[in-house]
């Protein structure tokens, strides 16, 4: 298995504007959690509003995510302080780039680190060591931006080559730390084939979630991350197996070759289910 011990929220994470109070228990019952955003999602005059519908909200907080503003920013003070005054204990931090600036942050809190900048990415292996970091997400848009680019996707749809190596980076930083990797947000609402296409090679890449923006794409994400019935009988019949030459070692099945790492990819797929 992957080692990832301290998240435990996924496979759908919806987000939702902290700024509409009306909204926040649907998106909740209708996702594994919800990541209430005071950033983007929040126009400048409205953040206030915003921190005070968290302060009256009455979500269960162990699923719950609040993503705050970036480090030294005001708006982040600001944001630190509301949920001080609620039982909130995940943060996103957006455009997360400095490990030392992470690490310092209350220790009451539990950290995701967005990288989603060219710097963000750069130092993903030093955020994904901190202790405080319970795991990372990378985002497309913002990155290509920080790059003076105008697009994470080809016409086709599919992600420009920067893009992938910035998702793989943060994939790899957070597995080498045993930390969660959850993967970014698909904006285009009406594409579930490409959703369901991203979500499922997010799933056999190793991520622990993946992120969305309308509750449309929860089930997409939830039966792409799911394995089929095929694939968990043939996990349960290779354990099995293993067992019944001694849990380990090398031996045939299935006219395959099969070792531990391979046994380890079993026991994912049924923890998948």
């Amino acid at each position: 298995m992957s080692g990832v011990t301290d998240f435990t929220l996924g496979p759908a994470l919806l987000f939702c504007p902290a700024d509409r109070p009306e909204r926040f228990a649907k998106a909740l019952d209708r996702a594994d959690a919800v990541i209430l955003d005071l950033e983007d999602a929040v126009a400048p005059g409205a953040k206030v509003g915003a921190r005070g519908a968290l302060i009256d909200s009455d979500l269960h907080p162990e699923r719950v995510i609040v993503r705050v503003n970036p480090l030294g920013s005001a708006d982040f003070v600001s944001d630190m302080a509301t949920l001080s005054q609620t039982d909130y204990r995940t943060v996103m931090v957006a455009k997360a780039e400095s490990a030392k600036a992470i690490g310092k942050v209350d220790a009451r809190f539990g950290i995701i680190a967005l990288c989603e900048t060219a710097r963000g990415v750069a130092s993903a292996e030093k955020v994904a060591a901190l202790p405080n970091v319970t795991a990372l997400m990378w985002g497309a848009e913002d990155l290509v931006a920080s790059l003076g680019g105008t697009s994470s996707r080809k016409p086709n749809g599919r992600y420009r080559d920067v893009a992938r190596a910035a998702r793989s980076r943060v994939l790899l930083a957070a597995g080498a730390h045993g930390k969660a990797a959850i993967d970014a947000v698909h904006l285009d609402i009406d594409d579930a084939k490409g959703l369901t296409r991203e979500a499922a090679d997010a799933a056999a890449s190793g991520f622990t979630a993946s992120a969305c923006i309308h509750p449309a794409q929860v089930d997409l994400i939830r039966a792409a991350y799911r394995p089929d019935a095929k694939t968990v009988s043939w996990a349960r019949d290779v354990l099995a197996a293993a067992a019944e030459h001694g849990g380990g070692g090398v031996f045939r099945f299935d006219g395959r070759m099969i070792d531990e790492p391979v046994l380890r990819h079993a026991r994912a797929v049924l923890g998948r289910t």
